[in-house]
């Protein structure tokens, strides 16, 4: 077995893991409460909380070496423990920007989203890793106790190992005396100038996604606010001794400083290396060998109506609005960015043009996939339908990122694959029970879970009415089932087509169409 296999065996199985460890989440919290499938706004609400709570340090923090100390000890002072729950939020929000860092590198990469169109998120988050940690390390300094001067000390001697710095920096520490206010002053530039440089870069890292999560769901931000705020008053952080001071141990805070102790047990050579390692590969991961990348979305200027809904929908801003080539007054026309399509397929479920139900033989819509057109769709759908024998005929739209249905499959279930739940036009559905299908079954990914981000939620939202297009309010509800059902979701998947075959079962013949929600599972 060759090196790209062995890693892509590794990243299937890390993979598996994953989304097992997700779907225990899931059972404990719920989809829309998992801490795993909202990583990146847990992240910024990390970085928001760092942010308010460090503005009010500075502003009672004393820049001067001899006040350094007295003005962060002090805190814990303050009246109703104020000082020591505003301490300790700063520190325990760095802890967990530092662990959801790590785990989305992970499951990004477990999910192979340092490739093709992707890679720009990738490469501009690498800079994030390092400013981050930067920031977290100088912020021990500024307290400037015994654990301040120690990490002041080891980031130094271990940058004192780099052959080209001529003057060692470590000096600057071995003597009390040598430390000036001139050096308190980089102190604060390396915490707070880098800090701004990670805002910024945060900034660049999301510039790509339309609607990016910068806040979790306001019950998982007040879970995650309150879990901190009990940490600051269950175990507060306090100055240790005095910088002079030898009379008790260093309590190091291992999620930021599990560099130094590395340096010190093995060599600053080897810490270079790996953290020099790391970042190389992390680097170099987007420009390895890759499969080949899908075609992006196409748009047709005879059916595009310029009405902006796949704009809208995009999760990834690949689609631009210009004006149309006939030159028509005010009409517009989509035009994709083949550096940004993704080949998600939303596109295309929001078109207007995209219903089955125009009397055109060859049915071209505004905007499409070449790999998935309509046209193709509403074809295997006839044909499923009218080959079966059944019934009650079954027709069930499955997401290819999603639930395998292939344990769902039956003499009176027809299956259509999508390359995302998105990519199905509502109207799609209502066709397929005037062409014979009893039942309507769509699977989605689990919330949060889907591959393009959006193609769960815009789905939900299309079918309950509340994004355009909508699934028509005549339509039977009866007759149709939502469900979200991941990878590993098979057996949730093929309960919910079983309840859907016995439910139709009942049914009398179809009557007029009445409105109402879907029947979620």
């Amino acid at each position: 077995m060759s090196a790209g296999q062995h890693t892509f065996a590794f990243r299937q199985q890390g993979l598996s893991a994953w989304r097992a460890l997700e779907r225990g989440f899931d059972a404990a919290f719920g989809a829309g409460l998992n801490p795993l499938r909202q990583l990146g706004a847990i992240g910024f609400l990390a970085t928001w909380l760092l942010l308010a709570s460090g503005v009010l340090l500075y502003i009672v923090y004393d820049t001067s070496v001899e006040g350094a100390y007295q003005s962060v000890a002090a805190l814990d002072h303050w009246p109703l423990a104020s000082g020591r729950v505003l301490r300790g939020v700063h520190r325990y929000a760095t802890d967990v920007l530092v662990v959801v860092i790590v785990l989305h590198i992970v499951r990004e990469w477990l999910h192979a989203h340092e490739r093709g169109v992707r890679r720009f998120h990738w490469l501009t988050g690498v800079p994030l890793v390092v400013f981050a940690a930067i920031s977290a390390v100088g912020g021990f300094w500024l307290a400037w106790d015994r654990l301040g001067r120690y990490s002041a000390l080891a980031s130094a001697e271990w940058l004192d190992a780099l052959p080209l710095l001529g003057v060692p920096f470590a000096r600057n520490f071995l003597v009390l005396d040598a430390v000036s206010d001139r050096l308190f002053s980089l102190f604060i530039f390396i915490h707070i100038g880098v800090s701004l440089l990670l805002l910024f870069g945060l900034w660049f890292h999301i510039q790509r996604l339309t609607r990016a999560a910068v806040w979790p769901s306001r019950a998982l931000a007040l879970g995650v606010s309150v879990l901190l705020l009990v940490l600051a008053l269950a175990l507060p952080v306090r100055s240790q001794a005095p910088t002079a001071s030898l009379a008790e141990p260093l309590a190091l805070d291992w999620f930021v400083l599990w560099l130094h102790p590395l340096a010190e047990t093995s060599t600053r050579g080897l810490a270079w290396a790996l953290v020099a390692g790391s970042l190389a590969l992390l680097l170099l991961a987007p420009f390895l060998p890759q499969p080949p990348r899908p075609a992006v979305a196409v748009v047709d200027a005879d059916n595009c109506s310029g009405c902006e809904r796949c704009f809208a929908d995009c999760p990834y801003a690949a689609i631009t609005m210009v004006p149309h080539p006939s030159l028509r007054g005010g009409h517009r026309l989509a035009q994709v960015d083949p550096d940004l399509c993704v080949a998600c397929g939303i596109c295309a479920g929001a078109c207007p043009s995209s219903t089955p139900f125009r009397g055109i033989e060859h049915l071209v819509s505004g905007i499409d996939m070449p790999q998935l057109p309509v046209d193709a769709l509403r074809s295997r759908l006839r044909q499923d339908v009218a080959a079966t024998n059944a019934t009650h005929p079954l027709v069930v739209f499955t997401c290819d990122h999603g639930a395998s249905a292939s344990i769902a499959a039956d003499e009176d279930t027809s299956v259509l694959g999508l390359m995302c739940a998105g990519q199905l036009p509502p109207s799609f559905i209502e066709y397929a029970l005037r062409d014979g299908a009893a039942g309507v079954l769509v699977a989605t990914c689990r919330e949060g879970g889907c591959e393009f981000r959006l193609g769960q939620r815009w789905t939900a939202e299309r079918l309950t009415g509340q994004r355009e297009p909508r699934l028509r309010a005549r339509m039977p509800r009866e007759r149709l089932a939502l469900v979200q059902a991941g990878p590993g979701d098979e057996r949730v998947l093929a309960a919910a087509v079983q309840g859907l075959r016995e439910r139709v079962r009942t049914l009398p013949t179809p009557s007029p169409a009445k409105p109402g929600p879907p029947h979620h599972v």
